[in-house]
Order: structure tokens, then sequence, then C-alpha cells
């Protein structure tokens, strides 16, 4: 077997195994790809963690992609992706193609418990976040900052204003914040590193301007994407409002939104995911399976074209004075956005009275305080707003 094919079937043990989001999928990897196969030593592993925490990007699916590249080249790479990737999209696509057909009270039901899961979810990665990128002052203070802004403004101009402005406030607020890169070994050429870069820009420019030639055609479809993929800090919950933004209500309903993104909470693997399923409910032409495979990779690969680039960058921004306190803003203007997105849309899309509120608080006690497994919190909420809707 090839190195790559090796590293595929590793992927895909953990792309099915790895469930409670991209911290803990971090975990499995540095248990599985560190400490039992060692394929590289902590101090590599570390580094990568560093430069796809300060990435926009799905940090943990960028991270996998990087030990990829070390262990096997470019094939090892997108091996490693697609093996984490592929079981939580066919599984999420799977369920975007057998929700129409499920039209009874019962379904109806289960698909309003799985938006109930979605408010319990991004609620326990707020306070999770909080507590760490938000621990003193002058970070709660940005993260205050990011939500009421988020709240007053919104759209996708706004966060990434806010995403600056945590990093102008952090830089001169947060002095004491440390940062460390442990250098390693390139894995990429400078000029492979320069053509990702200027690629990922190049997409970034050139999506919206073909966009406003068909607002909704392939172009806008794919801009849709990419450009949530580009500009998020945080993780996979931080993209929902910035996919919210960009497809609610012109691809699709906010109920048909929020359905799947409860539902992204019941399988394995990376919450980027996600995205596939949202191409394969959307109105985009060409039909489901080639709209949900092209919005996977529209939403996923700036992240992975950052990530090349940033291995030989990453040693500069190290040295630049205070990048650790605006590194800091940022992830704490990060909080401020998702706690923003829980309220708008997520909880008022969701919570229709205090029984739902209820349901709400108990799942949120059992994820956050009891540390039940997220599968188990997601079938829970589905079986409470089931029983509930049969003997209502």
């Amino acid at each position: 077997m090839t190195r790559a094919g090796e590293v595929f079937l590793v992927a895909l043990r953990l792309g099915l195994t790895s469930f409670g989001g991209p911290i803990a999928h971090l975990g499995y990897f540095e248990r599985r790809y560190v400490r039992e196969l060692r394929w590289l030593d902590a101090e590599d592993y570390a580094s990568f963690v560093a430069l796809c925490q300060v990435l926009p990007g799905p940090a943990s699916s960028q991270v996998g992609f990087l030990v990829g590249l070390h262990r096997a080249g470019a094939p090892g790479a997108i091996a490693a992706w697609l093996g984490f990737t592929l079981p939580s999209a066919l599984g999420i696509v799977a369920f975007a193609r057998l929700a129409p057909s499920l039209q009874t009270p019962a379904a109806a039901a289960s698909m309003h418990g799985l938006k109930l899961a979605a408010v319990v979810v991004v609620a326990q990665a707020v306070w999770s976040m909080a507590r760490r990128l938000n621990a003193d002052l002058p970070r709660a203070a940005i993260g205050v900052f990011g939500a009421v802004a988020m709240l007053a403004t919104g759209g996708a101009l706004a966060q990434l204003a806010v995403l600056l402005g945590g990093a102008v406030l952090g830089a001169l607020l947060c002095r004491d914040a440390s940062w460390t890169w442990t250098r390693s070994q390139p894995l990429v050429s400078r000029r492979a590193a320069t053509l990702a870069f200027v690629a990922f820009l190049a997409l970034l420019v050139a999506l919206p301007l073909l966009a406003q030639r068909s607002p909704h055609g392939w172009a806008a479809f794919a801009d849709a994407f990419y450009r949530s993929g580009a500009l998020v800090f945080g993780g996979g919950h931080v993209v929902l409002p910035l996919l919210s933004d960009a497809l609610v209500p012109g691809w699709l309903s906010a109920d048909t939104f929020l359905a799947g993104y409860g539902a992204a909470q019941a399988v394995p693997g990376p919450l980027f995911t996600f995205a596939a399923y949202l191409g394969a409910v959307a109105s985009a032409p060409g039909g489901t399976a080639f709209a949900a495979a092209a919005a996977l990779v529209a939403v996923f690969l700036p992240g992975l074209l950052l990530a090349v680039a940033g291995v030989r960058g990453l040693d500069a921004l190290a040295r630049i004075p205070r990048a650790a306190g605006a590194i800091a803003g940022i992830n704490a203007a990060v909080v401020g956005l998702l706690a923003a997105a829980w309220y708008d849309p997520v909880w008022r899309s969701s919570v229709d009275d205090p029984a739902d509120v209820a349901i709400v608080v108990a799942g949120f006690a059992l994820l956050a305080w009891r540390r039940t497994p997220p599968i188990a919190v997601v079938a829970l909420c589905v079986a409470a707003a089931v029983l509930r809707g049969t003997f209502a």
C-alpha cells in the first residue's frame, strides 16, 4: 500500500469515530498520529496546531491536511482530507435526500428537535470558547463588542470588520498574551506557498465579480461557500452566521438551514461538511449530488490553501510585535460573533415556547456539565420533541 493509501485509511477511521468538535478532533489526532503511529513528533504537531488556530478555516481539518502532507506529500494531504471528511459529508447528504420525503407529524417534530439540538450545541460552544478565549476583562470586553456590533449591523462585511476590530483592540489591550511557534522542517517550497496564497486571493476577488453577472448561478453559489470558508475564525460553529447570511433566504429557508445544522451534530468529523447538506438542498443548478460536492470543496478550499501558504509564513508572523495580542483579540471577537449567531438566527428561529426552553436547558446541562456525547444530546432533543408532539 502506498503512503497516501495508508493516510487515507487512518483518516477514514478518524472520520468515522471523531465526535465532539474541533478541539476533540485535535485530541484524537494527537493520540493517533503522534503517540500511536509516531508519524510526527509532539513539537511538529504542536506547530501545526498553532498555525491552524490563527488561520481562517476548519482547524482540525487543516491540521489533518498538514499531517498528511508531512507523511506523504501532496497526495497524502488530499487523502487525509478526503478520509476525514467523507463519512460526515455522506451522512449529512443522505439526511438531505431523505428529509423531503418525511412529511409526517413525527418527522416534523423530529426536525424541530434537530433545531433545538442546534440551539444546545451552539450554546455549549459559546460557553466553552468564552471560558478559554474571554478569560480576562480586556478579552471579555472585546467579545461583548463583537456580539453587540453583529446584532446591531449583521452581514459578512460586518463580521470582517468585527474581526479586524478585535485584532486592533487585542494588539492594544492584550499585551500579556503569549504565542509561540515551534519551527519545523518546511513542507512546501516558497513557490508553492506563494501560488497557494495567490490562488486564495484570486478566488476571493474573482468569485464575487463573476457572481454579479448571474446572481443565482454557479459563481454566486460557489462564492457563498468560498467566502464563508475564507472568513471564518474559531472553528465549525462560527461558520454558521456566514453561511446563514449568504444562503438564507435566497437559496433555502431558515427552517431547512437549522434542521440540517442540528442533523450535522449527529455525525462525526468536521462540522464544515454541513456545507454538503446546504449544497444538496439549495436550489442550485446541476442537481443535488454535484451541488453538494461543489459546496463541500468550496467551503474547505480557502482554509487548505491558507494552510499551505502559512507553513512558510508563520515564522515571520511570530516575530511581529504584539502579534500575540492581535491573535488573542481576534479569538475573543470570534466568541462575540458566535454569541450573536446563537441568538439570531439559532434561538429566534427554533425556540417557540416554555417547553422548548426546558428541552434546551436540559440538553445544555447534559452537554456542558454532564459531559454527555453530542450525538446522545441530539437524540434526546429529538426524542423529547417527538414525545411532546405525540402527547400534546
